[in-house]
């Protein structure tokens, strides 16, 4: 499984490229905020294995105006430091790689939350 290149962004992390993505728009579920905001993240050359970050936040763009988060690059460089010292091996093939960031890494990290109704 490997990412579509329209719609991604490149990140440098430690010297290496790599690809990520958020969905252009909601699943069904995230549109209605039961389930969270998700992105993937693999290499930028020949991508094998996929890494798969859930959020604890809904997306900015759910129907309900429920508060949620955007991703931005420092997050993902964050996200794919933590999955390399988990032993996420993007070079590798073989199923996707899942990382669940919790609530408490998320306030450590200083990921922006805000209510769309105020944007």
């Amino acid at each position: 499984m490997t990412l579509p290149k329209k719609g991604s962004r490149l990140i440098t992390v430690g010297g290496t490229s790599y690809r990520w993505r958020v969905r252009h728009k909601p699943t069904y579920d995230q549109g209605l905020g039961w389930s969270p905001m998700t992105f993937g993240v693999q290499l930028a050359k020949d991508p094998s294995s996929v890494l798969m970050v859930t959020l604890p936040h809904h997306r900015l763009d759910n129907w309900l105006y429920l508060e949620g988060a955007s991703v931005r690059p420092a997050l993902v460089a964050r996200c794919i430091t933590v999955a390399l010292s988990e032993g996420w091996a993007p070079e590798r093939p073989g199923s996707a790689h899942r990382l669940k960031v919790t609530q408490e890494q998320s306030v450590e990290w200083a990921v922006p939350v805000v209510n769309p109704l105020y944007l």
